[in-house]
């Protein structure tokens, strides 16, 4: 059988189904992993920086509900503009989550941390 096509990867022979596109599945893998790159990167960098946020609660937060000034979250690399889910109340509070653990503004800069306890298995 000869080969009529060429990978789309590398350039190499293909053989088989006339609808190949590559040689091999490491070819495949390797064009699809360069093509996605940018998206993986920008997922990957808002990911690591929810689960830093979500770390630096759970590490104020040992109690279940904690009151904490914003200049300690600043300083440990919270980043207020990046939450999983708010919940809004009755009386107009705004409660910010990342994942389980929240936080609420309160008054001259202190923020109460609180733990959502319906998430908890």
């Amino acid at each position: 059988m000869t080969a009529s096509k060429t990978c789309t990867e590398c350039g190499a022979p293909i053989y088989g189904r006339l609808d190949k596109k590559f040689c091999s599945d490491q070819c495949r893998n390797v064009y699809n992993n360069r093509q996605n790159s940018d998206r993986n990167i920008l997922v990957r960098n808002t990911n690591n920086a929810l689960r830093r946020n979500r770390r630096i609660l759970e590490e104020l937060n040992t109690s279940g509900t904690t009151k904490v000034r914003k200049e300690d979250l600043l300083r440990r690399g919270f980043n207020f503009n990046l939450m999983t889910s708010m919940y809004h109340t009755k009386t107009g509070k705004t409660y910010h989550f990342c994942y389980e653990h929240g936080y609420l503004a309160i008054e001259d800069g202190w923020y109460v941390l609180v733990i959502k306890k319906e998430n908890i298995d």
